[in-house]
């Protein structure tokens, strides 16, 4: 037992967290996401939610998996996410006729309407992140990158 706490941490440095790609794509991901909350909260929706509105702003309707597909996000995280936007009046919800199991969401002009609220995010947004355009533009292209890697 005493030689199992005497080791150190140069003993297994794949467990170190200054050796993870994982955590500084966290923690960036958790930076940046959070520079989005004060002009998202007076809109009264979630980072999430803005990621659904800007599917629908751009193709008025998709299907749930489309969303999910587009999103990277799972049926069981998205599905809560739509049925709030409906009861908010953003979105509507309704079944394909030719395969019920298919659920199509539809943006309405109140969620419509939003979008001229939101148009500035984007450039207020990137305003508070202190990376040069071509960095920028070498990480959005190693990040899609990453999320092209086939999940195991």
């Amino acid at each position: 037992m005493k030689e199992k706490q005497q080791q150190t941490a140069e003993d297994y440095p794949q467990l170190k967290l200054e050796n993870q790609l994982c955590f500084p794509l966290y923690a960036c991901a958790r930076k940046v996401i959070n520079q989005y909350n004060p002009f998202l909260k007076p809109l009264g929706i979630t980072y999430t939610q803005y990621l659904v509105f800007l599917v629908l702003w751009e193709c008025r309707e998709a299907t749930v998996g489309e969303i999910c597909r587009k999103l990277y996000l799972d049926n069981g995280t998205i599905t809560p996410l739509i049925k709030k936007m409906e009861k908010d009046g953003y979105v509507v919800r309704k079944r394909s006729e030719q395969d019920e199991r298919v659920v199509k969401v539809s943006i309405t002009e109140k969620g419509m309407a939003l979008r001229e609220d939101a148009k500035d995010i984007p450039f207020s947004v990137g305003g508070c992140l202190s990376v040069p355009g071509e960095d920028a533009a070498v990480l959005y292209r190693l990040l899609y990158k990453l999320l092209e890697v086939p999940e195991n």
